[in-house]
């Protein structure tokens, strides 16, 4: 017979193995439910990991988690656009690679790539259904009523967008029908090329005519009944305004002259061909994500998204806020009043000149090399790698090499053009650390720029010294944040999914900066062979994530999204530029055929 004392250690053997297979069963459980992997990174904590330790009760933004694996757009393959009727289509990119990820052991970042009905879908459908009833259509109508509807009054109309970027040019050509208020987009087609406007410099003859494959895609997609009375502007951004007025001034008249002379669209006067204030840029990206999201163009109130553009020259955020206690919006150059569906929005928008993803590269490595420069002996040896100017920039061969902390382990950048604060050029190649240990270095170096000590006149301010209301404060947690341009472009061909936090970006940015010994345990091999042949990414990621944590105050446990597309349309200005250009009276434009009477 068992006695007391075996009864007492039978139970006690029995109450440990319960405990141990209850923890074993909730660990399994967890595992199978957790879709993006945490990464150890060498030993290292999470930056700032304890920064926002006691944030549940210091504010209220929290981000809202997805709601299953799919993400709430289709999202597009990293390859270049394909010009088309339907856009810019779907396929497999980086991250088609998940039955790889299932069958290996290794843990995996990788893209979800899925699509599904989703809230946006039927937001857009509403709004749709509303400005159909205002428009006396009558009844609830879906989307695809809405295009039949276009065959029917047969008002289709359309209008060809350039956009001028820092790095690189690109053509939008949108359909809509007008029997709708406000018009509903039927069809987008769009191409890219690089270089950009500005890289042509002094060459305006040269820089017009780049343009030319852009607009043999508008003279395919508009038909050529309709040319004459379709609308064209070309919107430069803030690389060409970086380049100076003289310059700039001379490249757009150019322009201007060969779409007149050469080609059969309605060119807009005025302001149709220049380059786009900061604030119109971020506007105009704001309209069109709501629009796509169906958040705005009805009567009823709908939660709008907040919006963060990178480009290359200028980083923008446009939010709706909402004050407590019937406080208002400080006045200034940041508050912006539109009215759109016949509502009122009260936005505040920032355009943050020389903070795009390439101007925050150069910072950084101007950072370097002015820090190295202090150094008589260096100095001498880097008096060989200054140039003259851009254009030599570009045909020079770099022999000096500068280490540089946002570099990843043992990996070199050949040929990296620097402009300093004073405008003297160096060409350097830039050489990674020796081991691991350059992530935290890197990071202090990209919020360094962002100049976070500035005083601030107006409270609260983001970075730089800028004004802006407090994003825990005055913007719900339950409303989306969209994050796109550069910040898609780097993310999701390494397989970061569309909907992450803002803990999720730090941690890759610090798997990046670790170098390839950590890639081959936790990346795919295609986001490994993306990543050997971009040795500025770490730098890239890591100032992407300084700028939304430390400059625009993002807590940790924020969620983001990010998509280059919302049903086949692509994300940007382009579309909220190209809305007001329906209206002719609005636009300020005449039909070609009206000049010649």
């Amino acid at each position: 017979m068992l006695n007391t004392r075996n009864i007492r250690l039978l139970l006690s053997v029995v109450v440990i193995f319960t405990i141990v297979g209850f923890f074993a069963s909730s660990r399994s459980s967890l595992s199978s439910g957790v879709q993006n992997v945490k990464l150890p990174l060498n030993g290292e904590s999470v930056p700032f990991s304890n920064e926002h330790a006691d944030e549940e009760t210091k504010n209220t933004l929290k981000g809202k988690p997805h709601s299953s694996s799919n993400p709430p757009y289709s999202q597009d393959d990293t390859a270049a656009p394909v010009v088309g009727g339907s856009g810019s289509g779907s396929g497999s990119g980086s991250g088609s690679g998940s039955s790889k990820a299932g069958s290996s052991e290794k843990p995996k970042f990788v893209a979800d790539k899925s699509s599904s009905e989703t809230e946006h879908k039927k937001n857009k459908d509403k709004a749709a259904a509303a400005a159909n009833a205002a428009a006396g259509l009558g009844g609830e109508m879906s989307i695809q009523e809405v295009t039949d509807n276009a065959a029917a009054c047969d008002k289709k109309e359309y209008v060809v967008m350039v956009d001028a970027g820092s790095t690189g040019s690109r053509v939008h050509v949108y359909e809509f029908n007008t029997c709708v208020s406000p018009p509903a987009l039927l069809n987008e087609a769009f191409e890219m090329l690089k270089p950009g406007l500005s890289s042509f410099d002094t060459d305006t003859k040269g820089a017009a005519a780049s343009l030319d494959p852009l607009l043999e895609v508008a003279l395919k997609t508009v038909p050529k009944d309709k040319q004459a009375c379709t609308p064209i502007a070309v919107k430069a951004t803030a690389g060409l305004r970086l380049l100076g007025e003289e310059k700039s001034s001379k490249i757009l008249a150019e322009v201007r002259t060969h779409l007149e002379q050469d080609y059969p669209f309605a060119v807009v006067p005025g302001d149709g061909i220049s380059i786009m204030e900061g604030s119109n840029e971020g506007v105009y990206a704001w309209i069109t994500t709501n629009y796509l999201l169906g958040n705005i163009g009805s009567a009823e109130k709908l939660p709008t998204a907040a919006v963060f553009d990178l480009g290359g020259g200028s980083t923008q955020i446009v939010f709706e806020p909402e004050f407590p206690n019937n406080e208002k919006m400080a006045e200034g150059e940041h508050k912006f009043e539109i009215t759109f569906g016949g509502r009122k929005f009260t936005l505040y928008q920032f355009s943050h000149l020389g903070y795009g993803l390439m101007q925050g590269r150069n910072k950084v490595n101007a950072l370097l090399l002015e820090s190295a420069l202090k150094n008589e002996e260096t100095a001498k040896k880097l008096a060989g790698a200054q140039v003259a100017d851009k254009n030599a920039a570009k045909t020079t061969k770099a022999e000096i090499i500068v280490h540089n902390p946002c570099i990843p382990p043992g990996v070199v950048a050949p040929n990296v053009q620097v402009e300093l604060s004073n405008g003297d050029i160096y060409v350097v190649n830039m050489k990674g650390p020796s081991a691991s240990a350059g992530s935290a270095t890197c990071r202090g170096m990209t919020e360094a720029i962002l100049n976070k000590g500035l005083e601030c006149k107006q409270k609260p301010c983001s970075f730089n010294g800028v004004h802006q209301p407090s994003l825990t404060k005055t913007f719900k947690h339950t409303s989306d944040m969209y994050v796109f341009s550069y910040f898609y472009d780097r993310t999701n061909p390494i397989g970061l999914p569309s909907s992450f936090s803002m803990e999720e970006l730090s941690d890759l940015a610090k798997l990046v900066c670790n170098g390839d010994t950590f890639w081959k345990e936790l990346l795919l091999d295609d986001h490994i062979k993306e990543l050997n042949n971009e040795p500025q990414w770490c730098l890239d990621l890591t100032f992407m994530s300084s700028l939304l944590h430390t400059g625009y105050d993002l807590p940790l446990h924020r969620e983001l999204r990010t998509a280059k597309t919302i049903d086949n349309n692509e994300l940007g200005w382009c579309l909220g530029a190209s809305l007001p250009l329906l209206d002719r009276k609005e636009g300020g434009w005449k039909c070609r055929v009206d000049e010649v009477k």
